[in-house]
């Protein structure tokens, strides 16, 4: 996870509320804050927590983060959009339908044909010239706090995150607003503040001085749980990300990690357990975690058991590539030697879980800020390069990803019925992996928020 100043940002998510009313709060807040006990300021926080969140639902966005990219379509934005001579690849299998017509009506696709219908009077036609459709990648694994960064990834082709932590519960904020429509940005599954010892940034009064005990385990939970995150995040070992934390060593034990499973089941909420380390990552996946993040140096045992227990596998490949090049989310020496150690473990790790039949899904562990050059394309590319089949590996950024995540039901896949998450590629992603690097078109939830063709000027020839 990136660790600059981009971790750090206010509550406040540019364009979504003014520093003026934070800092209004801020100030009310802590005048109040030296008179309450410790169940006081706890109490006080869990309530905080919801009237920020309604505040920030209640306060308009500016108007450049509701604008899309790219040329306007002809007719009534509320009618039917066709999207006419198209390949496409539904995510879940091999099979390819050919010059077929898409209709997307509201938020849905409702049908898929295989020749050109007539388009209804009146509706959005793009007309595709024999481009690719496939499903909108799906990000397991993000750390998105700004409006920027969640359209940075919107174009990027993701069409839904998963949070895995933010500072400020900036997740649970976008979540609501891109729901609603005043946003440009992916569908949001958030998860609020890491449950880790030291909470950093993020001051949660009682539980400042660290989340240690049992106790301030199922409290810290409760705090995420009360704010209606869709999943919470924890951790086995420690961090790979800073130069003088150790990947491998253990940070919480298989009781902890019981108690923090077992206060998020309270309200049906799974758990997410960063763990590079094979002690750490045995025993979250023993107390009940539904996914371990990263897993360079998983054991055969920790993987057998990932598999009897249904536990998801994402090993955030790419994000270890980048310790090991200059520039991007990462740039220090420490962790440029650090990485070279860890990603023939890693690669190796998705080998043998991929072997054993350990479901895997794709995370690109960013936050998708201006320098960072990791994306879900790279993961994709990476899972097909270790073994992964084509329609595998696509399925880590899609179908596969949507059933980690809960949501197979509505997206991750294009069929008639499902969400109209959809991006348009110029080449076959299962014959050509690459094409997901360059993204024409991205439609979510059926509104189209960029679309790069045609290439050329109109009337040119």
């Amino acid at each position: 996870m990136p660790t600059d100043a981009r971790d750090a940002r206010p509550p406040y998510i540019s364009g979504m509320i003014r520093p003026r009313i934070v800092n209004s709060i801020r100030t009310a807040w802590h005048r109040g804050w030296t008179l309450m006990n410790r169940d006081a300021r706890v109490m006080a926080f869990r309530l905080g927590a919801r009237l920020t969140a309604a505040l920030l639902a209640a306060i308009p966005l500016t108007p450049v983060a509701l604008r899309a990219q790219g040329p306007a379509l002809a007719g009534d934005p509320g009618s039917p959009l066709y999207l006419v001579h198209a390949n496409v690849v539904d995510g879940v299998t091999a099979t390819v339908i050919r010059d077929a017509t898409i209709v997307i009506e509201g938020a849905r696709i409702t049908r898929i044909v295989p020749a050109l219908a007539a388009p209804r009077t009146g509706a959005r036609v793009i007309d595709l010239a024999g481009r690719w459709i496939a499903p909108g990648l799906i990000d397991a694994h993000t750390h998105i706090a700004t409006l920027a960064n969640a359209r940075r990834a919107l174009f990027s082709g993701v069409t839904t995150i998963r949070s895995a932590s933010v500072p400020a519960y900036q997740d649970v904020a976008m979540r609501a607003q891109a729901r609603a429509g005043q946003i440009v940005a992916p569908d949001v599954l958030a998860t609020g503040v890491f449950v880790t010892p030291s909470l950093g940034e993020t001051v949660l009064g009682a539980l400042a001085g660290g989340v240690t005990t049992t106790d301030q385990l199922r409290a810290l939970v409760r705090i995420n749980l009360d704010r209606g995150v869709d999943w919470i995040k924890t951790r086995g070992t420690e961090r790979a990300g800073l130069p003088d934390t150790d990947p491998r060593k253990q940070v919480y034990d298989q009781a902890e990690l019981r108690a923090i499973v077992e206060e998020a089941a309270t309200k049906n909420v799974p758990v997410m357990a960063h763990a590079h380390g094979d002690e750490g990552a045995y025993a979250a996946v023993a107390a009940g975690v539904k996914s371990i993040e990263h897993g360079t140096y998983l054991s055969d045992s920790t993987l057998r058991l990932m598999k009897a227990k249904g536990t998801w596998f994402v090993p955030t490949l790419s994000t270890v590539v980048d310790l090991t090049q200059p520039g991007g989310d990462y740039d220090d020496p420490v962790l440029a030697l650090r990485g070279q150690h860890m990603l023939p473990r890693l690669e190796d790790a998705i080998r043998r879980a991929h072997a054993l039949g350990v479901r895997i899904a794709a995370g690109a562990d960013t936050d998708y800020g201006a320098e960072g050059t990791t994306r879900i394309a790279h993961e994709v590319m990476r899972f097909r390069a270790l073994g992964l089949s084509p329609v595998e590996a696509l399925a880590t950024a899609t179908s596969g990803a949507a059933e980690l995540l809960g949501i197979a039901a509505r997206t991750g896949r294009v069929a008639a019925g499902m969400e109209a998450d959809l991006i348009v590629l110029e080449a076959n992603p299962l014959e050509d992996p690459m094409a997901l690097q360059d993204v024409l078109v991205v439609i979510t939830d059926g509104r189209v928020v960029l679309n790069r063709t045609p290439f050329g000027r109109q009337g040119a020839r």
